[in-house]
């Protein structure tokens, strides 16, 4: 059964000071999301779309980004190379809170030049 769904879309060029400022990726993303190389255009694109997903997740819940860190919350990829959404810490019990142990999430990301988009379905 469903539980929530949620999606964001977000300005990539938002996250150009993102990029610049290590306080702010270490902020609001989780340290296994934290990438320190590749072009400015691919950083901004790598925090806006996973962004996007911590704020489609809160939408999902039902709570808004309240009661968790969003560093407690990140993007992680499988062997195949699928996002999945992993949470942990204060993020993990609000989960566990509203949708039980048995919870699963969904996710799908995408990004162009612009702009990053997010769906996460929460499934009971």
């Amino acid at each position: 059964m469903i539980y929530g769904i949620g999606t964001d879309i977000t300005d990539v060029a938002r996250f150009t000071k993102w990029v610049k400022d290590p306080s702010m990726t270490a902020r609001f993303f989780n340290e296994r999301e934290v990438q320190r190389s590749g072009s400015e255009s691919f950083l901004c694109q790598h925090y806006a779309v996973r962004f996007a997903a911590k704020e489609a997740f809160s939408k999902a819940l039902g709570t808004g980004i309240t009661g968790f860190e969003l560093r407690d919350i990140y993007i992680e990829k499988n062997g195949e190379g699928k996002p999945e959404l992993r949470t942990l810490g204060t993020a993990a019990a609000m989960l566990e809170k509203r949708c039980g142990r048995n919870a699963k999430i969904h996710v799908s990301l995408s990004h162009e030049k612009e702009f990053a988009v997010a769906f996460v379905v929460i499934e009971v």
